[in-house]
């Protein structure tokens, strides 16, 4: 494969000694003819000091994202080993009764632009950036041998796929056509996913340890999920004994899914209840309280120039949530927006606590499951965002 050289402006190789992952289009001082996206590039300094090996895409601002700073091949015995480190994490890691996990998760294991989930046999990978794509073959063969799958479905991110100039795919890469729904069990708690149709790749594997969290807390309550998808959250707490649970979600297709949820564990009764409307309408004129509130929403904020707006997103939906509450109740608030950092997503909740004029602690603060790993040079991949809160 053809190895493009770029050289970085006079000072602009800072970030990249420091091993972040990523070079901005307006670092690069000069960049060899010939190039297309997806092409692999030598990186080097001003000076013609070795810097890494990467992958360009010239149409987006991330203009190279960095495989390795060392002087090495690119090839499928690369993959090989980054995801033999990756899957020994997870075996390290993994907690009983559960078969669905993230085994690569892009930059976190270092390999930008691929994510790769499990579902029990089968395999959901998305390659999600031009030089991901152009590298498919090799990841692929990495994959078959490292893993094992059954089979390997693409479900790709529709957005981020159209950001690199690529388009959506939907499509078994490789042994079996998985069926379209799968059955995975999380904690010994059971679960169809909807790997064709469902966000994401089917099911949010980042919030497993939160559900568990919540579940524990459940006991005995009334519980609201809100923006409840499938029901993760809904189906810990009613397996742990919640007096009642209340799911919303505006998606008929995910509250179905939900139902047959509850089914698979055995939970069924008045006491659980499906509702099928936008969260903000539902609580808008929702009368009830409750002893325990998860709101887990979709990203608000998909680009900076969001930020505004899904601030005041999240701070009108925590400020409905804190007037449900009965005094002494549990919020679990969370924001998938990766332009939320940790610190303005507390300043907004601290924002509708301030309005609702409630006594707020915080209890824990969370982020991904251990099989969503942060990579420390790259703060830009801790996305999730949870508080655990008490609203007196």
């Amino acid at each position: 494969m053809k190895t493009i050289r770029v050289m970085l402006k006079p000072d602009k190789d800072k970030p990249i000694r420091g091993f972040h992952p990523w070079i901005f289009s307006g670092a690069i001082d000069v960049l060899d003819d010939g190039f297309k996206a997806g092409d692999l590039v030598k990186v080097y300094s001003n000076k013609e000091e070795f810097l890494g090996v990467g992958y360009l895409n010239p149409r987006s601002q991330i203009a190279v994202r960095m495989l390795t700073f060392q002087d090495e091949e690119i090839d499928a015995p690369f993959f090989i080993r980054r995801m033999e480190a990756a899957k020994k994490l997870r075996e390290d890691f993994l907690p009983p009764k559960t078969n669905a996990f993230r085994l690569i998760h892009s930059e976190g294991d270092f390999l930008p632009g691929l994510i790769v989930d499990r579902y029990a046999d089968y395999l959901v990978v998305q390659f999600s950036t031009a030089g991901m794509e152009v590298l498919k073959p090799m990841a692929l063969e990495a994959i078959g041998k490292v893993f094992a799958p059954k089979g390997i479905y693409e479900h790709d991110d529709r957005e981020a796929r159209r950001l690199e100039g690529l388009d959506e795919t939907l499509q078994t890469l490789a042994g079996e056509e998985p069926p379209d729904f799968i059955e995975i069990e999380e904690y010994g708690h059971k679960f169809i996913v909807d790997i064709k149709h469902g966000q994401k790749t089917g099911f949010f594997l980042d919030q497993r340890e939160n559900r568990k969290k919540a579940g524990a807390l459940a006991r005995g309550k009334k519980v609201l999920n809100c923006f409840a998808y499938s029901g993760g959250f809904s189906v810990y707490a009613a397996c742990s004994g919640a007096q009642s649970v209340t799911s919303v979600e505006a998606q008929e297709r995910a509250l179905n899914t939900m139902k047959t949820n509850f089914e698979l564990n055995g939970l069924s009764g008045e006491q659980y209840q499906f509702v099928c409307e936008d969260v903000f309408d539902f609580l808008r004129k929702d009368t009830q309280t409750y002893d325990l509130i998860v709101l887990d929403p979709p990203a608000f904020c998909k680009n900076k120039n969001q930020i505004q707006q899904a601030a005041r997103g999240y701070k009108d939906i925590n400020l409905f949530a804190m007037k449900h509450l009965v005094p002494g109740g549990i919020l679990f608030t969370a924001s998938c927006s990766s332009y939320i950092d940790p610190d303005l997503f507390q300043k907004i909740v601290f924002g509708a606590a301030k309005d609702a004029r409630r006594n707020v602690q915080i209890i824990e603060k969370t982020s991904h499951a251990f099989d969503h790993p942060i990579n420390i040079y790259h703060p830009e991949g801790e996305y999730l965002k949870g508080l655990f809160l008490k609203v007196g």
